[in-house]
């Protein structure tokens, strides 16, 4: 019977293909979103910006901020796919 199925799916086995290729891209693009490293980097790069004087207290503040709750969202992430 295995045999027959799968003649029978032949037809769909591209479909399937392309479906894992779009499943593999997706997972590679969840990952890169969710890396920690570039928002902690940013973090530390801001933070020399405003000791260099290239940027104002308010626009690291604002930045600050932003790459904060990044992280915020990237704990969260972490935290639901691993309870």
């Amino acid at each position: 019977m295995g045999l027959l199925s799968q003649l029978a799916t032949l037809p769909l086995a591209p479909v399937r293909g392309v479906a894992w290729v779009v499943e593999r891209a997706i997972e590679a693009a969840e990952n890169e979103y969710y890396d920690p490293a570039p928002v902690k980097r940013e973090l530390a790069e801001l933070e020399e910006a405003l000791l260099a004087g290239e940027i104002d207290e308010e626009t690291f503040d604002r930045r600050e901020d932003e790459l904060l709750d990044r992280l915020d969202e990237i704990r969260a992430h972490e935290q639901g796919t691993t309870a």
